[in-house]
């Protein structure tokens, strides 16, 4: 096996060098070095939920949340902290030990911010770990959730740098960096990843993939989602990405990232079980799971199970890591944990 120190220094030319192996050879290093990291039968379940869904101001493509688009999503005040505490009391009567929360913002205001951590106070009162998404943070306002309680904060990178102005035109790039910065700073964990099948080529994906391992410090979760296509929104009909070049994304990402939990996210209702497999096998230990994931649809808990079962695969407990464990969350979000305050 050859070396396996974790890096921040890859380079395009390596990313792009891993995703051109051979499908088998690229799989069976990817899920040799996950074997060195992880419980290879081990899967950390999340499920998930919005405290204020719809009417964001931000033009991300794929995002049912976005107000300009006509996507059926209504918007929704931000839920009270009464609530927020009573769904959170219920995820962890269900098993959950992390509650986590998400905002349809572009970023929220200090008043937001203050009543966000109000919430989290209530939340963590019960016992449980505490995440949220709820767009850009300054340092201040990152200072305070952190003040809070909060343990971990979502802020996708969603695409690589040269591919992302086709996506999304009302937030820069570095914007995504300068909040993951500040999250960091504020000594919070946190959970980046990005959306593919959107149009990018294996390049842009291999771009997405070496931002993520060159940042300062890996993400303790890289949710790799699937373009789950709405309509009403500009990447409606975007042609599919090829299963197996999905599964290769999976793969490169851990061998990329060998410590952190990597997650199947939104497009998990578009895989059938064989793939969802093969995304095991190849470094995937943590899905989103339930009924729905935000605002679109995602295989059901009966499914899931039977399909551990089949696999021989169990959820992770929370001894088994010091990362992220049974995650709650429920409704609203664009579906991609996105970082734009939609989802985590």
């Amino acid at each position: 096996m050859a070396d396996t120190a974790i890096r921040h220094d890859w380079t395009r030319a390596e990313v792009v060098a891993l995703f051109a192996l051979p499908f088998n050879e690229l799989l069976h290093r990817a899920h040799a070095l996950h074997r060195r990291y992880h419980d290879p039968n081990a899967v950390q379940v999340s499920t998930l939920l919005s405290i204020k869904t719809g009417g964001c101001p931000e033009d991300c493509a794929y995002c049912p949340q976005a107000a300009r688009y006509d996507t059926g999503v209504q918007a929704q005040k931000l839920m009270s902290v009464e609530d927020v505490l009573e769904r959170a009391q219920a995820a962890k009567d269900a098993g959950a030990s992390r509650f986590c929360m998400g905002a349809a913002w572009r970023g929220p205001k200090d008043r937001d911010v203050a009543k966000v951590a109000a919430i989290v106070r209530a939340v963590k009162s019960l016992g449980l770990e505490t995440c949220a998404t709820l767009g850009m943070l300054s340092g201040p306002q990152a200072d305070q959730l952190k003040a809070a309680g909060l343990d971990y904060y979502n802020h996708n990178l969603d695409t690589a740098p040269e591919f992302y102005g086709e996506v999304i035109h009302t937030r820069q790039y570095q914007e995504r960096l300068d909040t993951l910065g500040h999250v960091r700073a504020a000594g919070m964990k946190t959970c980046c990843g990005g959306i593919v099948g959107m149009g990018e080529s294996r390049d842009q994906r291999a771009g997405l993939l070496q931002a993520l391992a060159t940042l300062p410090e890996h993400p303790q979760s890289v949710p790799i989602n699937q373009l789950v296509q709405v309509e009403g929104t500009p990447l409606n009909g975007t042609a599919a990405l090829d299963p197996f070049e999905f599964v290769r994304t999976i793969a490169v990402a851990r061998l990329l990232m060998p410590a952190s939990m990597v997650r199947l996210s939104a497009g998990r209702q578009q895989m059938d079980d064989a793939v969802q497999a093969l995304c095991f096998f190849a470094g995937a230990n943590s899905i989103f799971h339930g009924e729905k994931l935000l605002t679109t649809d995602n295989p059901d808990v009966a499914h899931d199970r039977a399909l551990f079962a089949r696999l021989d695969l169990h959820p992770l407990a929370v001894e088994e890591a010091g990362t992220v464990h049974a995650d709650l969350m429920q409704a609203g979000g664009c579906g991609h944990g996105c970082g734009c305050g939609a989802a985590a």
